[in-house]
């Protein structure tokens, strides 16, 4: 089975991971979008919390999975029998950074590969961060993320 795995914060997952993961699971037997766990950032939603926002929006996606994880991302590609990394691209910003932590990768484990997956030119400027600070002051985020999940967004700064 050809396994590829889907890293990031998805603090709230947008319509550009979407694009992402829509993309990824058509060229995979089996696509794992792995929630981080990050001890360097300070997330909005809960670990359960993004898990479930992202079940929701998956659902439509037979192939595909959601799971969390901490510690080194190869050896977590390891543990799940996968071969290959996806990472999205924004920007050349984006790629600068993601290549060199690609190629840390491919020093520690040779046998995975980083695929790079341009973002569709619609979403090429979101980010969650954006899409938290437009829902911080009440603006508008219909279209920016699934509109599953609006609502959990919303009411998140309600509180």
């Amino acid at each position: 089975m050809n396994t590829f795995i889907y890293p990031g914060s998805f603090d709230p997952v947008t319509n550009g991971h979407m694009d992402i993961i829509e993309r990824a699971s058509k060229i995979c037997d089996k696509l794992i979008v792995a929630v981080l766990i990050s001890h360097n950032k300070q997330p909005l939603f809960t670990m359960d919390e993004r898990v479930d926002l992202l079940k929701r929006a998956v659902g439509h996606c037979k192939n595909v999975e959601i799971d969390c994880f901490s510690g080194l991302l190869v050896d977590y590609v390891a543990e799940k029998e996968a071969s290959v990394i996806i990472k999205g691209l924004r920007a050349v910003s984006d790629f600068e950074y993601e290549l060199q932590m690609a190629l840390l990768n491919q020093k520690m484990a040779p046998d995975i590969e980083t695929l790079f997956m341009m973002s569709n030119i619609n979403y090429s400027f979101l980010s969650s961060s954006m899409v938290k600070e437009l829902a911080r002051y009440g603006g508008n985020i219909k279209g920016l993320i699934p509109e599953c999940i609006e609502e959990d967004v919303i009411n998140k700064f309600k509180k």
